[in-house]
């Protein structure tokens, strides 16, 4: 028991006994009235902080989260999710000040989603961190630390790991949707990132809307008592999605009234209802068919968690009360949204040294609707403020310091399912010296259920660039002028690779997207992310969408070769690894190697850390990621690396789900895209390979 449960559980329980049934099943609804007779404020449990403070006015804005994973740097990530908890204690000192209870205004913030995107298709894929359960989990305690900070026993805010758990669309379907993935996929690919928040301490866990095994996740024996509270020893609360108890008796049927899907859900530890089923606990209390200590045990946790956040004193005792408007979208707070920016954006392809833009470019055309679209900026759970710098704002504010330059404009072609292409405009690219083609997809295009307007719930049925965009595009591709292609989107676009000499993918870069998108093309960065998804090559090359088996999905299990691999980004510069070996220690397995950087950049390099068996059976992986780091070397310069894998990383799970170290001969591969043939072939660096006897 922490330091603060020990202070406050007689407090707490005290509190408790002197409750009616009325006002403790009031206090498990997400938009809670309080107890004022006992001094609990009324409180609204829902916030939202994807990628800065969301729905809550002006903030800062973030690139969207599948963009901060391809940064693979954890210590930026980190810093980022610490501005947004200044910000978010911010609005809540603000809002205490006038006495708005309200939503999004509170301290408790439902991120991050660590869910597996294991379908391109899925249109909240744009919220995780990629399809990878290594990088996700890393990246999830990075931003678990940055919004909680380091006293488990004074939370700066509460995170929340969602949604709990084989969660990925379609949306269409998870009101109803029955899961059962083989029990080597739950544990091997769909709930290791949720261990490692537990572990890292997150606060809060947020179960699924779907069935898992025939159970609904949010009142999951399985999920929440056996797994969550027992195995792992959760100590915090569990909250459903949002009226995902509804659905028990209305979608999934596994009850036939409110009062047994609030007892089912309250009985297997979900603590905190977003909806508005759990009224019905009085009820189930006063039939008997739920214990009312059950309903105290969730009143408890849910207090704990707000003396945690100091919520049961006066805000003005907290060491964070000095924050307030002022600190808000800083200075310093746009600049670290334009350095995440920056070192998301993918370099895929750069023919002939095309990017940085040379000298000898006078007249630069920018073409294509995304080159104003502040939807391409924002993804979704998205905040604003009064200056989101588009991509042609970027490419116009470098030609400020650069007159010898000139830059026009014409969209060419609607965002939408618009076939009214302006085909005259394809000639104005024979003019220029460079095309900077601005496409791909929007917020309207993909999203959560609802969101998204130009799609069926929210996802994508192709992965395919739309028609009307690719056509325009190839247009202007045939005029011979050279073409930047700069595409916008929160999930892998299948396009013809030929169709651009230069490709750049930006995925929703954030309010400071435009700038760091022109840092870019103009060499003011160089860039250094990579993809946290494979990109594959049609949206016939993908399984079943509804189909949760891992095979052949991500570059774990897909045999069939892809548009652009996991990993994958390229650099204006070039590295070599060199001089790797590997050694047994007490503490795991060391290796060393150097890298070199053999270009005329100083610019960073995501070394990349896979582990294979030499021998495997069908259904282990190709590899799987075990380490990364990012690494920044000078030109013409070297750096000796070492770190230590421990030996856990070769752990397999078999069929039961069960983790098994396995003698015999691994090949650890130190690169910088998954060790793919097609890798090397789009030009990632040559990886260094070692074989080792576990």
């Amino acid at each position: 028991m922490s330091k603060i449960e020990e202070e406050r559980k007689e407090e707490i329980n005290a509190l408790i006994s002197e409750m009616t049934l009325e006002e403790k099943v009031s206090l498990m609804l997400h938009e809670s009235p309080g107890v004022e007779r006992l001094g609990i404020k009324p409180y609204n449990w829902w916030n939202e902080a994807l990628h800065g403070v969301a729905r809550a006015g002006y903030a800062t804005v973030f690139p969207q989260t599948i963009g901060i994973a391809a940064t693979f740097d954890t210590e930026l990530v980190q810093k980022e999710y610490e501005v947004i908890s200044d910000e978010a204690r911010a609005k809540y000192n603000e809002a205490q000040k006038v006495g708005d209870y309200g939503q999004f205004r509170g301290l408790t913030f439902w991120t991050p989603n660590i869910n597996i995107f294991r379908d391109p298709r899925w249109g909240r894929g744009q919220e995780t961190f990629g399809e990878d359960p290594y990088l996700t989990s890393r990246m999830g305690v990075a931003a678990v630390k940055g919004l909680q900070g380091d006293d488990k026993d004074n939370l700066k805010l509460a995170a929340c790991a969602k949604h709990f758990a084989v969660h990925s669309g379609p949306e269409s379907t998870r009101h109803t949707a029955n899961v059962k993935p083989s029990k080597k996929d739950l544990w091997e690919t769909y709930l290791p990132a949720f261990k490692a928040l537990v572990d890292a301490g997150v606060e809060s866990v947020m179960g699924a809307y779907q069935r898992l095994y025939d159970e609904p996740c949010c009142g999951s024996k399985f999920l929440l008592a056996d797994i969550l509270r027992k195995q792992w020893n959760f100590k915090g609360h569990v909250v459903s999605d949002c009226w995902a108890i509804r659905d028990f008796h209305t979608n999934h049927k596994v009850t036939k009234t409110e009062e047994e899907s609030a007892a089912l859900a309250i009985s297997n530890g979900c603590d905190l209802n977003c909806g508005c089923t759990y009224h019905a606990a009085i009820a189930a209390v006063r039939q008997g068919i739920l214990p009312e200590e059950k309903v105290n045990q969730s009143v408890f946790n849910l207090l704990m968690t707000q003396a945690k956040l100091g919520m049961l004193d006066s805000w003005e005792k907290s060491k964070w009360a000095y924050l307030g408007a002022k600190d808000v979208d800083t200075k310093e707070s746009r600049a670290l949204a334009r350095k995440v920016a920056q070192d998301s954006i993918v370099l895929l392809k750069n023919k002939n040294g095309l990017l940085p833009v040379k000298d000898s470019v006078h007249k630069i055309m920018v073409m294509g609707p995304v080159a104003t679209n502040i939807n391409s900026l924002i993804g979704n759970y998205y905040g604003l403020n009064s200056k989101l710098v588009t991509i042609l704002e970027g490419i116009i504010g470098k030609t400020e310091s650069r007159q010898q330059i000139t830059v026009d404009y014409h969209p060419g072609v609607g965002m939408y399912n618009d076939s009214k292409q302006r085909g005259w405009t394809v000639g104005m690219a024979e003019s220029a010296d460079l095309i900077i083609a601005c496409f791909g997809l929007d917020n309207m295009m993909e999203g959560e259920e609802g969101d998204s307007v130009e799609t069926t719930k929210g996802d994508r049925d192709f992965i395919e660039l739309p028609e009307h965009q690719l056509s325009y595009l190839q247009a202007i591709h045939d005029r011979g002028t050279p073409v930047v292609l700069v595409l916008t989107g929160g999930a892998p676009i299948a396009f013809p690779y030929e169709i651009a000499d230069a490709i750049l993918f930006a995925w929703y870069p954030g309010e400071e997207g435009g700038n760091a998108i022109a840092d870019i093309i103009f060499g003011d960065t160089v860039p250094s992310a990579h993809l946290p998804m494979t990109f594959p090559k049609a949206t016939a090359d993908l399984p079943d969408f509804e189909d949760y088996s891992m095979k052949g999905r991500t570059y774990r299990y897909q045999t069939k070769e892809a548009l652009f691999p996991f990993g994958f980004g390229l650099s204006y510069t070039s590295f070599k690894f060199e001089n790797a070996k590997a050694e047994k220690t007490s503490d795991g397995i060391k290796v060393d190697f150097t890298l070199e950087n053999t270009g005329s950049f100083d610019a960073k390099e995501v070394v990349q850390v896979y582990i294979s068996k030499v021998k495997r059976n069908e259904d282990d992986p190709l590899a799987s990621l075990k380490y990364f780091t990012k690494v920044e070397v000078a030109k013409q310069s070297k750096k000796d690396i070492s770190f230590t894998l421990p030996m856990t990383a070769f752990e397999s799970i078999n069929q039961e789900g069960k983790a098994e170290i396995l003698s015999g001969d691994y090949f650890i591969t130190i690169a910088d895209s998954a060790p793919v043939e097609l890798s090397e072939k789009l030009g990632a660096s040559k990886s260094a390979q070692i074989k080792i006897s576990i």
